[in-house]
């Protein structure tokens, strides 16, 4: 990613520079936030300036966007933008092939930075007085379940582990389904991360958390460990390391992830990573785990992210429903 510094007016790398340092949001999360920021503002300068609705929209500078030009923008003109991105917005800019129109989850992680710019305007740095957005809604979102695995596929997937770098690839199957990791999690995790029963995790924001270690995730580890080759240089204190003795890669732990459920006979464009996160959660949560503490182990910021596991079917329920005593009352005929 540029480097925004150099692509952006003042106003706004102030902005990005509040969530870099005092927010300590990652790297991603504020290039994310520079993108979909100048974005509107191309959107904004074109829409006002008949002279640049021929310009192509790469080459739309946002550097003069300032205080006096974000004052004049109103609730109006972001549902304007709203509109321009369900129907007009290319969802692949760089190819000619593309279709047209944001999904609604797009859209709606666009508003919410918007929504946190302006906050941030007449909030922190009070250069606004009224946010236009306020009283705005986000685009309404399709509730869908995660998927996940269920108790006896998790166990053939682990089962089915054999041949070469069998005892990384279990361990870190096994780091995924027990202790639900995003794969970014667990690509940086370094050898003095291992702390007795716990694990030291780097989550998002930068925000360290422990994750609790039980016997199977003790015993994948150690198995790993014994066969983990020492290596110099820079990432030799990696806990994963790739066939290339450095610390393995997104790319390699999907692959790895999509060998091993194809081994299994579980399909593998049906689940990934991602989905054996939503499988840690999902048996923690049928097994009476309380929601909170499930909150802590994902390193969720907010409870109702997690909560979104309590609504998946869930046998303990279907069991109480049938315990009830006036479970076989029969209607009269």
């Amino acid at each position: 990613m540029t480097n925004y510094r150099d692509h952006a007016p003042q106003i706004l790398c102030d902005f990005l520079s509040y969530h870099e340092n005092i927010k300590a949001h990652s790297q991603k999360t504020v290039d994310e936030y520079f993108l979909d920021l100048r974005n509107f503002f191309r959107y904004m300068k074109q829409s006002r300036d008949q002279s640049l609705r021929d310009t192509p929209w790469d080459e739309i500078s946002i550097m003069d966007v300032d205080a006096a030009f974000i004052r004049t923008i109103t609730l109006t003109d972001i549902y304007g933008y709203l509109t321009f991105l369900s129907r007009d917005r290319a969802q692949q800019p760089n190819s000619r092939r593309t279709e047209y129109g944001l999904s609604a989850t797009t859209r709606a992680r666009k508003i919410a930075t918007l929504r946190s710019f302006f906050n941030y305007l007449t909030k922190k740095v009070h250069i606004l007085d009224d946010n236009p957005i306020k009283d705005m809604d986000s685009p309404k979102l399709k509730k869908t379940l995660p998927k996940y695995l269920t108790l006896d596929e998790s166990l053939e997937l682990l089962n089915s582990v054999d041949g070469a770098n069998s005892e990384r690839d279990y361990c870190i199957l096994t780091l995924f389904l027990n202790c639900g990791l995003r794969i970014s999690e667990l690509i940086g995790l370094n050898l003095n991360d291992i702390q007795d029963d716990a694990l030291r995790v780097l989550g998002k924001g930068n925000k360290v958390r422990i994750v609790y270690l039980n016997d199977a995730c003790k015993d994948a580890l150690e198995q790993y460990l014994a066969v983990r080759r020492p290596i110099g240089g820079k990432d030799q204190n990696a806990l994963f390391l790739s066939a290339r003795d450095q610390r393995i890669s997104r790319s390699n732990v999907h692959a790895l992830v999509k060998k091993r459920l194809s081994q299994a006979g579980l399909d593998s464009a049906q689940y990934s990573s991602h989905k054996l996160r939503h499988t840690a959660a999902t048996l923690m949560l049928q097994n009476g785990v309380d929601v909170k503490a499930v909150q802590e182990v994902l390193g969720h910021e907010h409870l109702n992210t997690t909560e979104i596991y309590t609504h998946i079917d869930n046998e303990a329920l279907r069991v109480a429903a049938r315990a009830n005593p006036l479970g076989k009352v029969k209607p009269k005929k």
